[in-house]
């Protein structure tokens, strides 16, 4: 069942996400002392090793885990944390207290690991045993204790780690620690990142400029500038038999507007599109690049703004920003990792509907959302983009699905980057909008439209975000917590008198860290 769910269920991750991601593993670690005898020291080994292996079994667990002999002194605890810290395969380590473990044996190994860690509060028995429970059985099964105890010592030495708390075969809990096992392992390969910047950002534009410096520092995240001529002598070496045999996909995997292929004009447009799709994706691919922005301000030898190309780069898994919005494409690549690149894409609030008590926003861009947001076929129209100067490009129109998504934004403040999270309810588009050719989201944001909006401006969210219906943001507030970066989250409990205070609160917070 492992097997299955690596290529069903993240195999399409790891197209995205490189062959290194298939490797990946987490221990499992399970602390006790010598107390309480060999005998009891075996019945805790055999309970770790079998909860290992029920967790390889489950689909929610995308990731091997792997079973360490059982630590009961500060000497193998550190040893073993020295381990895993060696082991490049390591992306994190679980760990779980069947017993009571003296944390002060912990100490040394606390210090020394440098993986994610989560901290599983469970324990082998679902029930108390009321008939036939006794002082033997009390010795061994003392995780409700023995997890506090392990909890302090992670608070006392301020050690940031995810806690999942309940029976161990629960599938919120199996649910809860796959996503965390994934996300963990999303921000361990996170430094492999790397985005190619066709041009600088668009003239005058604040929030799209940051330190690439310190995202490095921070992040990992490699960003470097190319030029459009690369883009544009790369078009050189496709040929029309390339061409051709990726208009085939098209046709195969979207609708084509009325008259497109028999207009010479417009199929011109669309193979342009084309070749520009095949150079991009071949500069990526042989530079190693997680993703790519470009601005319409920086065109120079292209014919059209990359409008289809840029919607099908995306749909392969890489990041997209536009405007040279270089955290934008980082952080669509990320979340494209995270959910397997399902329902993720970029997205920009474009426009409000004020009608009282029914507000929402229209989330769309000029050309360029990835169609894994779609509910229906996308189809390919080709038409005037009045912005740039060029031709009239390409691109995949279609209305994103009704469900519960998110909306993130991380900019930085100047010293420190801020993850900003807004919970959103996509809602149908109740008209077609025969005149606007572009994909598109209708979307009601928590706690309410004027409220949200408040509250992102007061955050300094930006207004390009990466946009999700398969990554929550629980799974966005792990992420932040593992990359040591602030996280602001609005949602249907935000009010703006609290939302001010923890902003106040987090400045003094964030300033010397």
């Amino acid at each position: 069942m492992y097997l299955i769910c690596l290529e069903k269920i993240i195999g399409s991750r790891y197209s995205i996400g490189g062959e290194s991601m298939k490797s990946l593993k987490f221990w499992f670690i399970t602390g006790s002392q010598h107390l309480y005898g060999e005998e009891t020291l075996q019945e805790v080994a055999e309970h770790a090793e079998e909860m290992v292996g029920f967790f390889n079994q489950q689909n929610n667990i995308c990731y091997e885990i792997i079973y360490k002999p059982v630590v009961t002194t500060p000497e193998e605890i550190l040893n073993t944390m020295i381990e895993a810290n060696g082991d490049v395969n390591c992306a994190g380590v679980i760990t779980w207290m069947h017993t009571f473990s003296p944390s002060k044996m912990w100490i040394n190994g606390l210090k020394a690991i440098q993986k994610p860690m989560l901290h599983l509060h469970t324990q082998f028995n679902k029930e108390i045993p009321w008939d036939t429970i006794d002082m033997d059985f009390m010795n061994t099964n003392q995780s409700a204790h023995g997890d506090r105890e392990h909890g302090f010592i992670f608070t006392r030495m301020g050690i940031k780690r995810k806690v999942v708390v309940g029976y161990y075969q629960d599938p919120k809990v199996i649910e809860r620690m796959g996503k965390w096992l994934n996300v963990a392992a999303v921000a361990y390969q996170g430094a492999d990142i790397k985005i190619m910047r066709l041009g600088d950002n668009m003239r005058e534009v604040a929030v799209t400029e940051g330190d690439k410096v310190e995202a490095q520092i921070k992040l990992g995240w490699h960003v470097n500038t190319y030029g459009v001529g690369d883009l544009v002598e790369k078009m050189k070496e496709v040929t029309e038999s390339q061409v051709d045999d990726l208009m085939e996909q098209y046709k195969e995997s979207y609708t084509f507007a009325d008259g497109i292929l028999e207009d010479s004009s417009q199929r011109e447009a669309v193979r342009y599109q084309a070749k520009v799709e095949i150079a991009l994706k071949g500069m990526l691919e042989e530079g190693g690049f997680s993703g790519f922005t470009n601005t319409f301000e920086d065109l120079h030898g292209l014919k059209q703004l990359p409008g289809l190309a840029s919607q099908r780069i995306m749909e392969a898994g890489f990041g997209f920003g536009p405007e040279g919005d270089w955290k934008v494409a980082a952080m669509v690549r990320v979340m494209k990792m995270i959910s397997g690149n399902k329902g993720t894409s970029l997205m920009e609030d474009y426009t409000y509907h004020l009608e009282g008590g029914n507000e929402a926003i229209l989330g769309a861009h000029m050309l360029e959302i990835c169609p894994t947001l779609a509910e229906d076929k996308p189809r390919i129209e080709v038409h005037t983009l009045g912005i740039g100067g060029k031709d009239a490009p390409a691109r995949l129109t279609f209305s994103g699905k009704e469900g519960k998504a998110i909306c993130v934004s991380l900019v930085d403040m100047g010293g420190r980057l801020r993850l900003i999270i807004l919970d959103v309810e996509a809602i149908k588009v109740p008209y077609d909008m025969p005149n606007l050719p572009v994909a598109r989201v209708l979307w009601k944001p928590m706690p309410s439209m004027l409220e949200s909006a408040e509250a992102w401006i007061y955050a300094g969210g930006a207004h390009h975000t990466a946009f999700s219906y398969d990554v929550t943001a629980e799974e966005m507030i792990d992420w932040a917590e593992l990359m040591d970066i602030e996280c602001i989250h609005i949602n249907k409990s935000t009010t703006i008198p609290n939302l001010k205070r923890e902003l106040a609160i987090n400045e003094l917070l964030w300033k010397f860290k």
